[in-house]
């Protein structure tokens, strides 16, 4: 049998023990197919896959029977938890996956994480042995003028007769769970850990100086887990930690086979990891980790973050010139000349005690790694694009690529076949990454929802243009008139904080339903809190359009202000403008725009008995020259342009 025709076995088998959700759904047989003849073929695959395919068991059923190592990549820590807590063993739990795979054993599988994730022994231990006492609801402050610091994380002051008693509070806590604990996975904390408690007992991955320099590297947490992951068939991984891999970090075991889900913020996340971004902070904790060491050894440290901050203030959300403002290169090379002084200061440090010493390879590689970033910064690569990001009082300088795909083609699409998959993956993602059209397939397989019957796509083009002085006050009474249609239930989506703030401030003593605002309460919080009632609407930016699971009667009515297009001034976006020249428009507004809509249309109907309207408050939805662009990867809701349609089907629900 081949690959396709076991998988598709496998499937039949597993689809009929799922109970009460036993369906057969052509496209979730269609793309398992698909990846099944991938892998055999080795040729790269790009699946759009809609919302109730599947799509998890459809890429898992081949890769678990193809008896090759796979690297499941994952956007999100809800998906990568489902992926290992429920879909992988319930396909180990079937007889015939063992019947299926060529060398008929169990396949096994594991999650591996960034190093950050997991408790630190070595850092654990010298708390519990000092008797730390962590100041958990104070913020580690920059040294002030003397150049003296608050104690560094993992450095506090030792309590009065530290070393006699066990610890306590949350410390003590925290001791009892790393001894039951057979992972030391953050995740597995069965409570809310206070502000900057994790931060302190875990390390960064240029931090550690590997186990066999540790004094606790035998027993360490994050090595296990690599070890695990050295033994297991299919790996569970967050994109970010894939990225790593890819740009020469080696942190993955070997792999023949590697499947991205949520493939559509892969070139987000990679142009994320792979640019280079500096701000006070990092000299600032660099400085903390110095003075640990060597006494007041990091206070230039201190001092260049200090500069720097003063000198990006007036830079923030701007691009800069390829030769910059010549303060600042001065300002980064005197920084540079520092971070490697404190380099060699802490490579000639002497220290006492095993303790000591991990404080100092520790110390040893983070500045190493902040020098080695510096030094980029200093000396930027061809086709990078330098710009200042962070909120006032906290500028970071940021280096960028202008495009990923030659970062990618080689390490990930040259050495191993990939599948992507996404409910919005467009046909123009796989170029972005570095593919070329013949060098993957492309299959669009839908979704087995009937979203004409499940609702309406309603554009209010009787508004006025968004860019009149009219169109707020208009939005704003034409999302009071759809959320009492609604009886609440709303998850209002807008582009600004500005916009956002007008409409909830009116609209919270016009409504009659609870309104929640983003930043009343933590994301998560807020979302279970809305998720929890029939009756309370959500105002959110555009950030809470994506990742939002809320089946059920509790989301009936999704609007956004406006097209979800990027700012004109986004200094990356412009300067990828510029790069890519005539089809800018089209390669990065318009796929960025049309992702996102149907990210966000895709929130309204997660279950087959959902039922709703997503409510376009921007004419261009129906105006615009791209229309059909716009909305090629939004699902096939019911079109309208008429209010009273919309209302009376609100009022049916």
């Amino acid at each position: 049998m081949s690959l396709a025709e076991r998988s598709l076995a496998l499937l039949e088998i597993a689809v009929e023990a799922l109970a009460g959700a036993g369906e057969h759904r052509r496209g979730q047989e269609q793309m398992t197919e698909a990846v099944a003849n991938a892998f055999e073929s080795g040729r790269h695959l790009a699946v759009a896959a809609g919302t109730g395919t599947g799509k998890s068991l459809a890429y898992l059923i081949p890769a678990v029977l193809s008896g090759r190592t796979v690297v499941v990549a994952t956007a999100t820590k809800a998906l990568q938890d489902q992926l290992a807590t429920k879909e992988l063993p319930f396909l180990a739990a079937q007889r015939a996956t063992g019947q299926l795979r060529p060398r008929g054993r169990p396949f096994r599988w594991t999650i591996l994480k960034g190093r950050s994730n997991y408790l630190c022994r070595q850092r654990f231990a010298e708390a519990t042995r000092t008797g730390v006492q962590l100041s958990l609801d104070t913020a580690v402050t920059a040294p002030g003028p003397s150049g003296d610091a608050e104690a560094p994380p993992g450095r506090a002051e030792p309590a009065a007769g530290s070393g006699s008693a066990p610890p306590t509070g949350e410390l003590g806590r925290l001791v009892a769970w790393a001894d039951r604990s057979p992972t030391g996975d953050r995740a597995d904390v069965e409570w809310v850990l206070p502000r900057g408690l994790w931060e302190r007992l875990s390390v960064s991955a240029a931090q550690c100086p590997g186990r066999n320099r540790c004094p606790q590297g035998a027993g360490c947490f994050a090595e296990a887990a690599r070890e695990r992951a050295e033994q297991a068939d299919i790996v569970v991984v967050n994109t970010h930690l894939l990225v790593l891999h890819l740009l020469g970090f080696g942190v993955l075991p070997h792999h023949d086979l590697v499947i991205i889900d949520e493939a559509h913020q892969f070139e987000d996340t990679v142009t994320s990891i792979a640019g280079v971004t500096v701000g006070e902070r990092k000299l600032r904790d660099a400085a903390q980790q110095v003075n640990a060491v060597t006494a007041q050894g990091g206070a230039p440290l201190a001092d260049s973050g200090r500069r720097l901050a003063e000198l990006l203030e007036g830079h923030r959300g701007r691009r800069l010139p390829a030769d910059g403002p010549p303060e600042l290169g001065e300002a980064l090379a005197l920084a540079q000349n520092r971070l490697e002084t404190a380099v060699a200061g802490l490579r000639d440090a002497q220290t006492a005690g095993d303790d000591a010493e991990a404080q100092r390879l520790r110390a040893l590689g983070e500045v190493s790694a902040l020098s080695a970033e510096v030094a980029v910064l200093l000396s930027p690569p061809e086709d990078t694009v330098s710009f200042v990001e962070g909120g006032p009082g906290a500028p970071e300088l940021r280096l960028a690529p202008l495009e990923v795909g030659g970062l990618l083609r080689e390490p990930l699409f040259g050495e191993r076949t990939v599948v992507m998959t996404s409910a919005t993956l467009g046909s123009l993602v796989a170029g972005s990454l570095g593919l070329e059209h013949d060098d993957y397939s492309y299959l669009d397989v839908g979704s087995p929802f009937d979203y004409p019957r499940a609702g309406l796509l309603y554009c209010a083009a009787h508004l006025p243009p968004r860019n009149s002085p009219d169109f707020t006050a208009a939005a704003i009474d034409e999302l009071e008139a759809l959320v009492n249609a609604a009886r609440g239930r709303t998850l209002a989506l807008f582009t600004s904080h500005r916009m956002l703030d007008e409409a909830a401030d009116a609209l919270r003593r016009r409504l009659r339903w609870p309104l929640l605002r983003q930043g009343d309460l933590p994301p998560l919080q807020l979302l279970e809190r809305f998720a929890a009632s029939d009756a309370t609407c959500l105002f959110a930016t555009i950030g809470f359009w994506q990742g939002v699971d809320v089946p059920g009667p509790a989301l009936t009515l999704v609007t956004l202000d406006r097209l979800p297009f990027p700012r004109p001034d986004d200094p990356l976006l412009s300067a990828r403008r510029e790069h890519i020249g005539d089809d800018a428009f089209r390669l990065v507004d318009l796929r960025r725009a049309s992702m996102l809509l149907a990210q966000g249309a895709g929130r309204l109907i997660r279950t087959s008995a959902d039922r709703g309207v997503v409510a376009v408050l921007d004419r261009r939805l129906l105006t615009a020259r791209y229309r059909a662009e716009l909305l090629e990867q939004v699902p096939p809701l019911r079109r309208t342009v008429e209010r009273s349609e919309v209302l009376e089907f609100l009022a049916s629900l």
